[in-house]
């Protein structure tokens, strides 16, 4: 019986609200619909039990478990090979690249470590596979104890679990595992009330107990049923019957941990060894015990007063009854009798199969400083990062540098560790291991190196202003040394000097550009990268003019393939913010596509939030704002299970122009509080340009106007705060602010007439003409249309038809005005744009023309993972290639279709393209043609 079970017999007390939960749970999957759920609570609260009641419900399904165990060592997937050692057999039914992944981190073969979300998807189909023959339960207990790579992959494996018949049930401790498995549904295993408390307890103790006692016990254990089976077993009979000698001042878990030690050190010498060799070896691997036992001189034998006493167990493997037991050995050991039995352990275990923990153990064992220990630790961190492990590469790393005796080698060590924790998000971890790497002392290029770490977790962490000048000084270092890499070193510091946006990092971004601005030219041709930066600096320092030629010629290139695959994966967010800085939506078009599909291909899929956002934006400029939906939530899909914190910049400019006020004012509001709480000013702007967005669609032009202030306050932001002096203008211009609009035409002016770009030129007319009158601002409003209606931009060219309808209202050119607000109520209609659509319905109305509400079915609307899977369907992917790409199952993806076809009035694929709802080609939009603006001109 498992430890934390409430009674010796194993029944349970007092859980009927969370074992109709577990039956509910086993009622849906066997339904057809999966379901995940983790049990949190404290130490011996009782999670195991339950686990134990649900194992016994699932009769005839397939069943596979993994438990965590605490340990210093880390070794990647070693959870997750518990859960799929079980289901290997449907190995050979995964797609090549699934079944190499799981086999690379398995160790079943050599190769390229995966990428850790190709792991993921290969696990989920795993799961679905072996779900097709019968129910498939996972079960993981101790999951707080699961190494990182596991961790996440469960969770990644989990948030994609829908239509297939499988159950994922995990327990996590409170407190050690708030943070694993955290978003997940979860249900809360408390303590029992008081009546069933004193029921269990009085089950466990015979003879006369005084009921003070009793209600002290009761008290103290908080209902733990743990505690109210295991303390009395320490007690004496005077201090139960009178009170006399109560334990008091400890947490209970240490009150429990204490009563283990002390039934640990009655054991005999010989037993206590034994258990502390299993104590010591997480696998739970009985053979591996008894060799270990040999080489002790123990028989095993010398377990059975541990077994007797209800300790240990020992079975297919060697089990505690308690995590707590476990831990309780281990500190109550002698650190002699530690290393003796980790150099047992490492004696046992087999070389050629398992080197890493054989390695491991030798460390534990080692008494001081060993170079040759060292050296073998830092192979096994390579193994561990080739096999995707980077935090067990990290741990690996950290035990060779402190077994390490010269200084220089060290260091060098320290910074590899480093590297390898920040890769693998650990950022106090690798801060550590830096200031472990300077104590050394580094030589000139380590310290460097030091700078350009700190630099890089300053950045990665969301704490941008204190990146730029650690960057700044690595990238002056890197100079004489490498041109190549100081130049990229720049460009991170320029990034993330805008990032941060504050003033104070204002004097930081002008010293790079100084810096950059002092190097000699590249050597040969220009690579995009140089352009980029080369552009960028030339933006902050000499001005739009001066930089637009060689960022549009930037953009094209990238735009046009010439940046490395590996460049592109670093710098082409960047490269989509440069173009965007020149008003050149094409090239920004092009290049976000384009990384997207590299990223893919690449199987980067950490940074495919990033990639997906950006498309995401560029998406919602043109018009598709079905498609930036799809993109915003397989981002936010992505972006959760690989933890990954960016600003929702996608889903703030697309629910600005939906109209969404609700969503939009949560979203604005938490992003203007993100970016206060992580140095991210851009990410505010972003916020305001919104808010300046949603108030105009609205129509409320002083808070647009307020909005937008905010937004185009920041004097060296480069991006974003030139796309709000657009909403400035209209929201000056129609709250009667003709100085403060005339100001804000000029300072757009200043962005796009070096551009030349039609959206540039189209946009500024526009704006131009809401400060004009009479024939100068017709001129100019034809014009604005004119130019817009050769882009891709449908949603600025609806609201220059919006702008010009309401002029020539207030002209009272009624006729000449009902063209234009119908061509702009069509077209805001047909994208989306609802707020704006409502606002030329009210003009046309005006005009003395009915016109009807825009309404939708909420039930018909396609979601956006609907309508993503619904638009690869139409291009012809099958349901494989569509879960391979967005993370689902092939029957979780059948699942989705035949909602979307309900949901279409279509019975197949083919009717899919032929569709009139919801499924335009991403990029065309209704009326964005030069001939519709033409014919919409009187």
């Amino acid at each position: 019986m498992p430890a934390d079970a409430p009674a010796g017999a194993g029944t349970l007390v007092d859980r009927r609200a969370e074992c109709a939960a577990l039956d509910r749970l086993i009622a849906e999957v066997v339904a057809g619909q999966s379901r995940c759920l983790v049990l949190r609570g404290p130490a011996g609260v009782g999670k195991t039990v339950l686990l134990g009641y649900l194992a016994e419900r699932v009769t005839g399904w397939r069943v596979t478990r993994a438990v965590g165990v605490e340990s210093e060592m880390e070794l990647a997937y070693s959870g997750l090979h518990q859960i799929c050692a079980p289901l290997l057999d449907h190995l050979d039914r995964l797609p090549a690249p699934q079944r190499d992944a799981l086999q690379t981190v398995f160790g079943l073969r050599s190769g390229p470590a995966p990428e850790r979300f190709l792991v993921g998807l290969a696990v989920l189909s795993l799961f679905a596979d072996v779900a097709e023959q019968h129910p498939l339960i996972c079960v993981v207990d101790d999951a707080q104890w699961l190494d990182q790579a596991s961790a996440q992959v469960i969770e990644f494996t989990a948030r994609r679990l829908l239509a297939e018949r499988v159950a994922l049930v995990c327990a996590a401790r409170t407190g050690a595992g708030d943070d694993v498995l955290a978003g997940l549904a979860a249900l809360p295993i408390e303590g029992l009330d008081d009546g069933h408390a004193r029921e269990l307890l009085m089950a466990g103790v015979h003879g006369p107990v005084d009921a003070a006692v009793y209600d002290q016990i009761v008290a103290e254990s908080h209902g733990n049923p743990l505690a109210l089976v295991e303390l009395p077993r320490t007690w004496s009979v005077t201090a139960l019957a009178g009170g006399f000698g109560f334990p008091g001042g400890e947490h209970i878990t240490g009150k429990i941990e204490q009563s283990y030690r002390t039934r640990v050190l009655a054991l005999p010498p010989d037993t206590r060894l034994l258990v502390l060799a299993a104590a010591a070896e997480p696998l739970g691997n009985p053979l591996l015990l008894h060799r270990a036992a040999e080489l002790l001189h123990i028989d095993m034998a010398a377990a059975d007063p541990a077994v007797d006493a209800g300790l240990l167990q020992l079975r297919g493997r060697v089990e505690f009854a308690h995590p707590l037991v476990r831990s309780a050995v281990y500190q109550a050991a002698a650190a002699e009798d530690r290393r003796r039995v980790h150099h047992a352990l490492a004696q046992a275990t087999d070389p050629g199969t398992d080197p890493d923990r054989r390695v491991w153990h030798r460390a534990r064992a080692a008494p001081g400083l060993d170079e040759h220990l060292a050296a073998d630790l830092e192979a096994s961190a390579g193994r561990a990062q080739a096999r995707g492990g980077l935090a067990a590469a990290a741990a690996f790393l950290q035990r060779s540098v402190a077994l390490t005796p010269e200084p220089a080698r060290r260091a060098e060590r320290a910074l590899a560790g480093a590297q390898a924790s920040l890769h693998a998000g650990a950022f106090d971890a690798a801060l550590g291991l830096l200031a472990e790497a300077e104590t050394g002392p580094p030589d000139d290029l380590q310290r460097i190196r030091v700078d350009l770490l700190r630099g890089q977790i300053a950045f990665t962490s969301g704490r941008g202003g204190d990146a730029s000048p650690l960057l700044l000084r690595a990238a002056k270092a890197l100079e004489p040394l490498d041109a190549g890499a100081a130049r990229e070193t720049y460009l991170t510091a320029w990034a993330a000097a805008v990032f941060a946006g504050r003033p104070d990092t204002a004097e930081d971004l002008l010293a790079v550009c100084r810096a950059v601005r002092a190097l000699a030219p590249p050597s040969g041709a220009a690579r995009p990268v140089d352009l980029l930066l080369d552009g960028l600096v030339l933006l902050q320092t000499e001005g739009r003019a001066a930089a637009a030629p060689v960022l549009l010629r930037a953009g094209r290139a990238i735009a046009d393939g010439a940046m490395a695959v590996e460049d592109t994966l670093r710098w082409a967010w960047l490269a989509t913010a440069a173009s965007n800085a020149v008003w050149d939506n094409e090239s920004t078009d092009t290049i976000a596509r384009r990384t997207v599909q590299i990223v893919r291909d690449a199987g980067a899929l950490a940074q495919l939030p990033v990639a997906l956002a950006a498309l995401g934006t560029a998406s919602a400029s043109n018009g598709d704002l079905a498609g930036a939906a799809a993109l915003v939530a397989e981002a936010d899909s992505v972006a959760a299970a690989t933890g990954s914190r960016i600003a929702p910049y996608a889903a703030l400019r697309l629910l600005a122009l939906q109209g969404s006020e609700t969503e939009a004012w949560a979203l604005i509001t938490g992003t203007i509080e993100y970016a206060a709480a992580e140095g991210q000013q851009l990410a505010a702007i972003n916020a305001y340009w919104a808010e300046a967005v949603l108030h105009n669609g609205f129509g409320r032009f002083a808070e647009a106007g307020i909005a937008a202030g905010q937004a185009t306050a920041n004097t060296f932001e480069p991006f974003v705060s030139m796309w709000a002096l657009p909403e400035l203008v209209e929201a000056a211009a129609r709250s009667d602010q003709g100085e403060l609009a005339r100001a804000a035409v000029n300072r757009l002016a200043e962005t796009t007439r070096p551009c030349g770009t039609e959206w540039a030129l189209g946009v500024e007319a526009r704006s131009r003409a809401l400060v004009s009158a009479g024939g100068a601002a017709d001129d100019l409003y034809r014009e604005g249309i004119e130019r817009l209606g050769r882009t891709g931009m449908v949603p600025e060219l609806a609201r220059a038809h919006l702008l010009y309808g309401e002029w020539l209202r207030s002209e009272r050119r009624r006729r000449d005005a009902r063209a234009q607000l119908r061509a702009a109520h069509d077209m805001l209609t047909a994208i989306g744009m609802q707020a704006f659509a409502e606002r030329a319905r009210r003009e046309l109305i005006a005009t003395g023309e009915n016109v009807r509400r825009h309404t939708e079915e909420a039930g018909d609307q396609l979601t956006p993972q609907e309508e993503q899977i619904a638009r690869l369907a139409r291009d012809g992917l099958s349901n494989p290639q569509i879960g391979a790409q967005l993370f689902l199952s092939p029957r979780t993806v059948e699942w989705h279709l035949r909602k979307v076809f309900a949901k279409l009035g279509i019975s197949s694929r083919r009717e899919l393209r032929a569709s009139r709802r919801g499924l335009r080609d991403q990029g065309s939009t209704p009326g964005s043609s030069t001939g519709a603006s033409r014919a919409a001109q009187p």
